[in-house]
Order: C-alpha cells, then structure tokens, then sequence
C-alpha cells in the first residue's frame, strides 16, 4: 500500500470513530453525528486544525503519543487502536510486553497434537511453544528433554544440527531470511535485540547473515534429513498462521510422495 492510500484510511478510519462517539453533553439538534472534530480535539489534546489534517489525509506526521490520546479520546477497542497505530505506521508505546517466550495459542496445540506427521509451533521469536512426538523424535537435538527451544538457536548452533541438515549451510541462511521478514513487525520488542545479539555473539556464520540483510518468504517445500536412527527422510514441508495469533506459526512435515 502506497503512503498516500494509507493515510487516506487512516483519516476514513478517525472520521468514521469520531462520529461513533456520542457527545458528552446530550443535544437536541446537531448536523454532525458523534462529536465534531472540535470536540475531539479537545478530548484529545490536540489542535483542531491538526486534527482535520489527519482526517483529510494530508502528509503529517503523527507522533505515538498523539495517537494514543487520540485512540483514548475515540474510546477504540485494544484492536482498533492496534490497527490505527498500523495504519499511522506508529509503534504503540503502551503495547504490553511480550514474554520471553509465548504460551502457544489453543488453535496451534489442537492441530499440532492432531497430526501424526512431525508438527510444531513457533512463537514470535521462533520458539518451540508446542510439538507432538513425531517432531520430537525428529528433532531430538531441539525438542527433546532439556534442550533449549529456540529454532535459529539450534539451527546455528547445536552440532546435531549440521548432522541432521545435509544441506545445513544454505539451510540456515534461508532460515535467517525468513525469519527477517518477521522482523520489522518486532522492533519494539525488547527480547528480539537480546536474541539477536547473543547469537551474533554465538554464530559467525549468523552474524555475517545478519549483517547481509537477507529477506526471503517462508515458503514450502521439500526438507531433507539425516536422522541419526532412521537415516535419510524427506518432507514436503507447510507453514500456517492462526487469525487470531498471526505471530505464531505451524510448522508441519507430511512425507514427501
């Protein structure tokens, strides 16, 4: 989407609020619904002249704390005021922060335990948040007791990593790129900068990657291993996003025909 459409809705999106919201002193005749742009100036603290500029989608820059009183002031629901910091291209600076790693959402565990092929589920950070035992056994050296959880981790650094990937160098790197693509939509959180830099620190084939600038689709596929018990496996691998958790992630491995 072009700057100038997105901040048409951004304008379209305060307008059709504004005249949602019902004044605070009742009246009996009014030709505007809602409140005026004055009113909500007012509410929020703003300029009225700013206020229009933002509704007629003029090339302003709106800051974060503008938008979180206008967001107060609209009464928004926490996805509202998401989507307006979206459409702002704004981050929230009251945005709860995220935990280390996230408890997988109910839809991922459901689907993940209903495969009988390996499946596992990645948090934001692309942490194992749940798998069934076919991803374990595949992935002893990630998903079995004790190890830790983190895909980029293992990938870069465990040695039965490179065991297991025939392919492990190209792997990784593609691996890194998709894991890119996610990035620009967690740069406000705090446990990316901490993941990032200790595996700069762990892996210099990742801190040269990273430094690459790299950014791929995460995209199907053949996937070939060599497990250590079952010797050469090939996969025909797919990723899903829940709509209500777009951060989490599926991975599935069904055999490769």
């Amino acid at each position: 989407m072009n700057p100038d459409d997105q901040r048409r809705l951004l304008g379209q999106f305060v307008r059709s609020h504004r005249e949602r919201v019902a004044p605070d002193l009742p009246v009996r005749r009014r030709r505007t619904p809602g409140l005026r742009r004055e009113e909500l100036a007012a509410r929020a603290g703003i300029g009225v002249t700013w206020c229009a500029w933002i509704e007629q989608g003029r090339d302003v820059s709106v800051s974060p704390g503008t938008l979180a009183r206008l967001a107060a002031a609209l009464a928004l629901t926490p996805a509202e005021r998401a989507y307006l910091f979206e459409l702002a291209g704004r981050r929230d600076p009251d945005a709860p922060r995220s935990a280390p790693i996230s408890q997988a959402p109910k839809a991922i565990t459901a689907l993940v335990s209903a495969l009988s092929c390996p499946a596992y589920g990645l948090d934001r950070l692309w942490n194992a948040c749940c798998w069934n035992g076919a991803a374990e056994h595949l992935f002893a050296g990630w998903l079995g007791e004790g190890q830790q959880r983190n895909l980029l981790r293992y990938t870069f650094t465990a040695p039965s990593a490179r065991d297991l990937l025939p392919d492990w160098e190209d792997r990784a790197r593609r691996l890194l790129a998709e894991f890119r693509a996610d990035y620009a939509r967690m740069l406000n959180d705090t446990s990316l900068g901490d993941l990032v830099e200790g595996l700069k620190g762990e892996s210099d084939l990742f801190a040269h990657e990273w430094d690459a600038q790299s950014v791929m689709a995460r995209e199907g596929g053949s996937r070939t291993f060599v497990h250590p018990e079952d010797g050469p496996l090939t996969y025909a691998q797919h990723t899903f996003s829940p709509a209500e958790r777009p951060d989490c992630k599926v991975v599935a491995l069904f055999p490769w025909t």
